[in-house]
C-alpha cells in the first residue's frame, strides 16, 4: 500500500533507462510510490537504488509490454503493489532506421507492436483501475515523427501517428471520468539511445546522420529536462505538450502546409543514404564496428548523454 505522506502510486512504462528512468525519478521526487515495467528484468533492477533515492518505495515489473497477457498482468501487479494508481505514463517503445528498402513487412509489424500494442494493452488496464476512482492523470510520449512524416523513419512514424491518435481519442472517452489524458511530444532528446536504435540498409551511413542529429545543442534538448516538462505536463493534466521548440513549429507547420512539408522531407530523403547494393538487415547500432574518433568528436553530447542515461554496456556511439 502507498505510505502515509507520499503523493500517491505511479506506474512508468519503459523506465529501465534513459527518458523513461529520469521520468520515474522525477515522480519519485514528487512524492510518488512508483512501479516501473520494462522487458529487462536485470536493467530494472539496476534502476532500483536510483529510484530508491527518490524516497520512493519501488516495484520492478519485467515485461513485453507487446504482449497482452503480460502487459495486463503487470498492471495489474502494479495496482496490487501501490494500493492506489494515481499516475501512468507510457515511454515503451523501439525505433528502426533505414530506407523503406531495407525494411520488411514483419519489421513494420514489430515496431507496430512494441510501440502501439506496448502503449495500449497497459494503459487500457491501468484506465480499469482508475475508472472507479473518478480521477487519475495520464502521459503518453509520443513523438514529433508522429506529427510530421520523417525520411527513413517510417515504421516509426507510422506507430508514433497511431500512438498519437489513441491518447487524443483517449482523452475525449476519459473525460467523463475525471481522468486526464496527455499527449507528450518530443522532438530530438538527448538520451544516448542511439545505440539501441535498428539500423538497416547501408547501416553506418544511416547511424551516423541518425546519431548526429541526435547531438545538435540548438534543436535538441537533455533528458533531464525533457522528463521534467513531461512530469509537468502530465500532472498539469494538459492536453498535449511539445518538449522543443523546433518540434512544435514542425507540427504546426505540417497541420496548415502538409504538401510543403511532405514535399521537403522528400528533398531530405534524396540526400539520405540509399540502401546500398545489398540492403543490410536492421541491427542494433552498438552492434556496428566502432566509429571513427572525429565522429565521437561531433557526437560528444549524445556519448555523454549515453554515459549518464543508459546502463552500461548498452553500446557506444
Amino acid at each position: 500500500m502507498t505510505r502515509t505522506g507520499r503523493s500517491g502510486g505511479a506506474l512508468v512504462l519503459g523506465a529501465s533507462r534513459g527518458l523513461g528512468l529520469l521520468i520515474a525519478t522525477e515522480l519519485g521526487r514528487a512524492g510518488y510510490d512508483l512501479a516501473v515495467l520494462a522487458r529487462s528484468a536485470e536493467e530494472l533492477e539496476e534502476s532500483r537504488p536510483e529510484l530508491e533515492a527518490t524516497g520512493a518505495q519501488v516495484t520492478t515489473l519485467p515485461a513485453d509490454l507487446s504482449v497482452r497477457a503480460e502487459a495486463e498482468a503487470c498492471v495489474d501487479e502494479a495496482v496490487r503493489a501501490l494500493g492506489e494508481l494515481d499516475v501512468v505514463i507510457a515511454n515503451a517503445g523501439v525505433i528502426q532506421v533505414g530506407p523503406l528498402e531495407a525494411i520488411p513487412v514483419d519489421d513494420l509489424v514489430h515496431v507496430h507492436d512494441n510501440v502501439f500494442w506496448a502503449t495500449v494493452y497497459p494503459v487500457l488496464r491501468a484506465v480499469e483501475a482508475m475508472r472507479p476512482r473518478g480521477r487519475g492523470r495520464i502521459g503518453i510520449v509520443g513523438s514529433v515523427g508522429g506529427a510530421v512524416p520523417v525520411p527513413h523513419l517510417l515504421a516509426y512514424s507510422a506507430a508514433k501517428f497511431a500512438v498519437r491518435g489513441f491518447s487524443e481519442g483517449l482523452r475525449t472517452e476519459l473525460a467523463p471520468h475525471g481522468i486526464t489524458v496527455t499527449t507528450l511530444m518530443p522532438g530530438l532528446m538527448r538520451t544516448g539511445s542511439p545505440p539501441n536504435a535498428q539500423v538497416a540498409g547501408d547501416r553506418e551511413r544511416e547511424y551516423r546522420w541518425f546519431a548526429a542529429l541526435d547531438s545538435l545543442p540548438l534543436v535538441s534538448t537533455s533528458a533531464p529536462h525533457a522528463a521534467r516538462t513531461i512530469v509537468a505536463a502530465t500532472l498539469a493534466g494538459r492536453a498535449e505538450r511539445f518538449l522543443t521548440p523546433a518540434a512544435m513549429v514542425g507540427a504546426r507547420v505540417h497541420g496548415l502546409a502538409p504538401g510543403l512539408t511532405t514535399r521537403l522531407s522528400g528533398l531530405v530523403a534524396r540526400i539520405l543514404p540509399g540502401p546500398g547494393p545489398n540492403p543490410e538487415a536492421p541491427r542494433p547500432g552498438h552492434d556496428l564496428p566502432p566509429q571513427p574518433r572525429w565522429f565521437r568528436a561531433l557526437t560528444a553530447l549524445t556519448g555523454r548523454a549515453q554515459a549518464d542515461h543508459q546502463p552500461s554496456g548498452t553500446g557506444r556511439s
